[in-house]
């Protein structure tokens, strides 16, 4: 897969991801998908396969009225992606750490992804 294959399958699970469409995220997803989040240095969540990351996506449902992550910049060398995100999300319910319900949550990352067989198999969001 080329560069512009690559940029293309990302920017599609980015619209996808964007519009809360789980089916057009998993459409684009190896079957032995990893997802992992790192937060400061320590993964807080991981997945492995399609169902844990449908679970894992079915629920983000409930936490987000709105989510938006721009791709800044992206780095290709091979059959691995890194870009580097801004990510706007307004919350639908509250959290434990104090944040409410329709309060935006704004952060700047980058995440990571490795491509085969033409799907993305592991995604690693960093921030």
């Amino acid at each position: 897969m080329g560069d512009v294959q690559i940029q293309s399958l990302i920017e599609n699970y980015l619209n996808a991801y964007n519009s809360f469409d789980i089916e057009g995220m998993i459409r684009l997803l190896h079957d032995d998908i990893e997802f992992r989040n790192v937060n400061n240095g320590v993964v807080d969540t991981e997945t492995k396969g399609i169902e844990q990351f449908r679970a894992l996506a079915q629920q983000s449902l409930t936490i987000f009225s709105q989510r938006c992550q721009t791709m800044k910049q992206i780095t290709i060398t091979g059959d691995k992606a890194e870009i580097e995100v801004d990510y706007e999300g307004v919350l639908a319910v509250d959290l434990p750490n104090g944040m409410k319900a329709g309060e935006s949550l704004i952060l700047t990352g980058r995440s990571m992804f490795l491509v085969q067989d033409d799907k993305l198999r592991v995604i690693e969001d960093y921030s």
